[in-house]
């Protein structure tokens, strides 16, 4: 009985203590395993929720549902390109730049090997079906007229224009999911234009505002952009339009041209801008003789930019062909040049 009672007393001893154990330690354990199972599982059930998440996109064509992180996205006008690389994204398929064929200097590291699939204007369609796309940006402008047929091959978003850069940044944020990155581009360009306004505003004092003439010569005239992708940057920066060239973009006017020199007071403002076609272009020539005409008219000194030494040549590409976010940040380090401000 004895012996009996003591391997029961013993028993009981370790049962008792094993309790003890597993009851001290089996709430840490079990938290410690719901809280590796959540964190084990919530990546892939977050990021689960986002591939298949739909949204719909509000632009300028209607509204268009978008499933999750488009992967292969084609993009139809230049300032698109420019955005989506900013954005991260190596696009499937591009439309050939205007100049610098087939791609622009700057976005060529960023694109290597992506395929051309026809220009802005016109964009191949049979090209594009077979990149097998899952998301297209595209323009009203330019494409209203295939934008069903680009539908029926791939989801398909349209900015209104071409040369608006904030709202194709928002509008690729939003259809490639990448809002983020996008907010912060905007944020980061905000920043900048603050900066140089402060820096401008203190070294001009008084002086600025200043007006400003955005300046082009072609082979057989002049333009003035009185608005457009350049002109909406420079009046975010502070600057002003001559009268006549703010009633012509209240009007909705982008280009005024001129194909008589003896329009060249119209031009007159305290700085100017001018781009001209580079070398990549088959007409250079000629735009350079109409160029040496135009400044070597009698009018041309009267001008007060040019009696005042503030005529500068800028790069075509980021003032007028790039369109996007990359172009606007190139167009304004080249301003930051001119004024001789740090950037």
């Amino acid at each position: 009985m004895f012996t009996m009672k003591k391997s029961v007393s013993v028993f009981s001893l370790m049962l008792m203590l094993m309790l003890a154990v597993v009851g001290c330690g089996s709430p840490t354990a079990k938290d410690s395993t719901a809280s590796n199972v959540s964190t084990s599982s919530a990546a892939p059930e977050t990021q689960a929720a986002a591939e298949s998440d739909e949204r719909t996109i509000k632009h300028a064509m209607g509204e268009t549902k978008v499933k999750g992180t488009p992967q292969r996205v084609v993009t139809l006008y230049q300032g698109a390109t420019d955005v989506a690389v900013a954005l991260g994204i190596k696009p499937v398929g591009i439309v050939e730049s205007w100049t610098q064929q087939p791609v622009y200097e700057y976005l060529r590291d960023d694109l290597k090997d992506v395929p051309i699939v026809g220009v802005e204007t016109q964009p191949n369609l049979e090209e594009i079906e077979k990149l097998k796309p899952d998301l297209i940006i595209a323009s009203k402008l330019r494409h209203e007229k295939v934008y069903d047929q680009l539908s029926k091959i791939a989801p398909t978003v349209t900015h209104d224009t071409v040369f608006k850069f904030k709202d194709t940044v928002n509008l690729i944020g939003q259809a490639a999911n990448r809002e983020v990155q996008a907010n912060q581009l905007l944020a980061d360009w905000d920043r900048r234009v603050a900066d140089f306004k402060s820096k401008v505003t203190a070294k001009l004092g008084s002086e600025w505002p200043v007006e400003v003439s955005v300046l082009n010569f072609r082979t057989d005239h002049a333009r003035i952009y009185v608005s457009g992708f350049a002109g909406d940057i420079l009046t975010e920066l502070g600057f002003v339009r001559p009268e006549s060239q703010q009633k012509a973009a209240d009007k909705g006017d982008v280009v005024l041209q001129l194909t008589s020199m003896e329009s060249i007071p119209s031009m007159n403002a305290d700085v100017f801008f001018i781009f001209n076609a580079d070398g990549h272009n088959a007409d250079a020539e000629l735009i350079k003789k109409t160029y040496a005409e135009w400044t070597g008219h009698p009018l041309w000194k009267t001008l007060d930019a040019v009696k005042n030494n503030q005529v500068t040549i800028v790069d075509e590409v980021p003032w007028n062909m790039g369109g996007g976010i990359l172009a606007a940040n190139m167009m304004l380090d080249q301003i930051y040049d001119h004024y001789q401000l740090e950037k």
